[in-house]
């Protein structure tokens, strides 16, 4: 049947909602994404039923599935719910997998990744099965209440990785409505704000004992120890050190060069090595049978995101994490050393200043920094006996 919109129309339109009659609409949302919506009273209930993008459904389709749809209901069948049947509409689990697979090649590490797969498998596992148009408010309360105060920032990043999931449906046309996952106006109704949640920071070891625990950690014969010595030392974010490559090494240098798509800031950055950290690399060379330079048990893939963790856990170290290290180097240079604060932000790989400092900012201060690095391994030197305090283990 002929209806109000034309296709000329359907491409030009503005953001804004448009009837095609027989109760078809299409919506145009502001940033120009075009969907299909057939509106219908079920026992007395509004519908609305998603009929697809208008990229893909053009006005004749459209205006058959709307038609199709309506011969439905007119024999008493609920054409949402037969369309389900007929699997329709993907799962929740099948977008949600869709999405990570599209983002992906953004993320710039594997433990994005892998945080992405592991909090919609395993935090959002009660929504994967459910048709994604079915998810309401009380399915998304139910995955994050349970993990809303004890962990703060995981339920925090689920959210919004539900949300992006149920939107992305959307603009595919399986759902319609709002997103039950949205914050601002909705679920901040309904759960106590992040930025009131206990968050705190990473357990650090004071820069006091940091001798004593690498005296202990050199009798341990395991790349694990050898990635977690390495990672003190450079003051490294123990992505950084896990996925590192012998490609960026230059032991002639002495010089680690990170790539930008593994820092968290996205830019390059150059590590100056001690002579303990050339050291180590050294003695990996010797044994180096793949492109990793801490490989794990399978010797095309890296340690574990654990393996340095747990050589903590099996030493009994408690009050310190492996990022924590990261702080001990930052007070042991604030607290001890005469290094400018900017050489030593640099040296952990901070954003120093505003947009226009960045901009003139050319020089990463690599000599500077090697200076430093050098004064921090020889500070870490077990060898050093004036300055080293037992460390504290658990009872």
């Amino acid at each position: 049947m002929a209806g109000n919109l034309t296709a000329r129309k359907v491409q030009t339109a503005k953001p804004g909602k448009y009837s095609d009659g027989g109760n078809l609409y299409l919506i145009v949302s502001p940033t120009s994404s075009r969907k299909w919506v057939l509106r219908f009273t079920w026992r007395g209930k509004a519908k609305e039923m998603g009929l697809g993008s208008a990229t893909a459904v053009d006005l004749a389709d459209a205006r058959d599935r709307a038609a199709a749809a309506r011969r439905k209901v007119a024999k008493g069948i609920n054409p949402i719910d037969d369309r389900k049947r007929d699997g329709g509409i993907p799962t929740f689990g099948a977008i949600a997998d869709s999405v990570r697979e599209s983002l992906s090649a953004g993320f710039r590490n594997e433990k994005h990744k892998a945080q992405w797969k592991t909090t919609l498998e395993t935090y959002a596992a009660p929504l994967r099965a459910k048709p994604v148009d079915s998810i309401a408010t009380d399915d998304v309360l139910a995955v994050l209440k349970p993990i809303w105060t004890e962990k703060a920032e995981t339920a925090s990043r689920l959210r919004g990785r539900i949300e992006k999931v149920l939107d992305a449906a959307k603009a595919k046309g399986f759902r319609a409505g709002e997103n039950p996952a949205r914050w601002r106006g909705h679920l901040d109704h309904l759960l106590p704000k992040p930025s009131k949640l206990a968050r705190g920071h990473h357990a650090a070891m004071p820069y006091e004992d940091v001798a004593a625990f690498v005296g202990q950690l050199r009798e341990r014969e395991a790349t694990a120890a050898l990635a977690l010595e390495f990672c003190i030392l450079t003051a490294a974010r123990s992505g950084e050190v896990l996925g590192a490559r012998w490609p960026e090494i230059d032991l002639d240098k002495k010089i680690w060069t990170v790539p930008a798509n593994r820092m968290k800031a996205g830019r390059e950055h150059r590590v100056p090595l001690s002579p303990r950290a050339v050291s180590i690399l050294k003695q990996l060379a010797k044994v180096k049978t793949g492109d990793f330079v801490f490989p794990g048990q399978n010797r095309s893939k890296p340690l574990s995101n654990m393996a340095m963790e747990m050589i903590l856990r099996r030493m009994k170290i408690e009050n310190a994490t492996v990022h924590g290290f990261r702080s001990s180097f930052r007070d042991w240079a604030g607290n001890v050393s005469s290094f400018p604060r900017e050489v030593t932000e640099t040296a952990l790989a901070h954003v120093i200043g505003d947009k226009a400092e960045q901009a003139y900012r050319r020089s990463d201060a690599l000599e500077k920094r090697r200076k430093l690095m050098d004064a921090w391994a020889d500070y870490c030197s077990p060898s050093k006996t004036d300055r080293i305090i037992l460390f504290r283990r658990k009872q």
